[in-house]
């Protein structure tokens, strides 16, 4: 069609004047080349009068063994610039859920921030008293919560959310060793 036979290679001059005008906008072009080693990758931008935008592409859509007897097949579509409804809709739920996932992060890291403050504040003060971690234990657990949250909606891997809880815990142990409240065991108990 657009190749000679001396020619296993398609150029661009030739295969854009080989195309119906696009303002017809054709399905399918099947080309072919002679050499089964040729290659072909092309994309033409076109405008047509209506104002449709789109590309002409081109995609191989033969097989290992149909190469070596009969050479490259090429199909040639034109698309419109319209993308489909499910396009939109999905750009439109990606956006919510974004928002969303956003929102439930932001008040995970939030709680997460007040119980580091109310740790190092503990932990800097003289005369803290052991009832004081009460009220840093509560704040904790609703900080698991918003982290058990994020988690459920999928905004947060799950083995980052137990990562996090876990950093907490530990913050919280570690003021407690240090203020002489808990104790670890430095010897298991065997039993006997």
């Amino acid at each position: 069609m657009a190749a000679t036979s001396t020619s296993p290679l398609f150029s661009l001059s030739s295969l854009s004047a080989s195309l119906p005008c696009p303002t017809r906008l054709p399905t399918t072009l099947s080309l072919r080349a002679l050499s089964p080693r040729a290659r072909l990758s092309v994309s033409l931008p076109f405008a047509s009068p209506h104002g449709v935008y789109g590309a002409w592409a081109a995609t191989s859509t033969s097989s290992a063994g149909r190469l070596g007897r009969r050479g490259l097949e090429v199909v040639c579509e034109a698309t419109t610039g319209r993308r489909p409804d499910s396009v939109a809709k999905r750009e439109r739920q990606n956006e919510k859920h974004r928002i969303r996932n956003h929102a439930r992060k932001a008040e995970m890291r939030t709680r997460m921030k007040k119980v580091f403050r109310a740790l190092e504040k503990l932990r800097k003060k003289a005369d803290a008293q052991p009832e004081e971690i009460i009220e840093i234990e509560k704040m904790i657990s609703e900080a698991y919560k918003a982290i058990d949250k994020t988690v459920q909606v999928g905004a947060l891997h799950r083995n980052t959310g137990n990562h996090r809880k876990s950093r907490l815990a530990r913050r919280k142990k570690a003021i407690e060793i240090l203020r002489g409240w808990y104790v670890p065991n430095a010897e298991p108990v065997a039993a006997t």
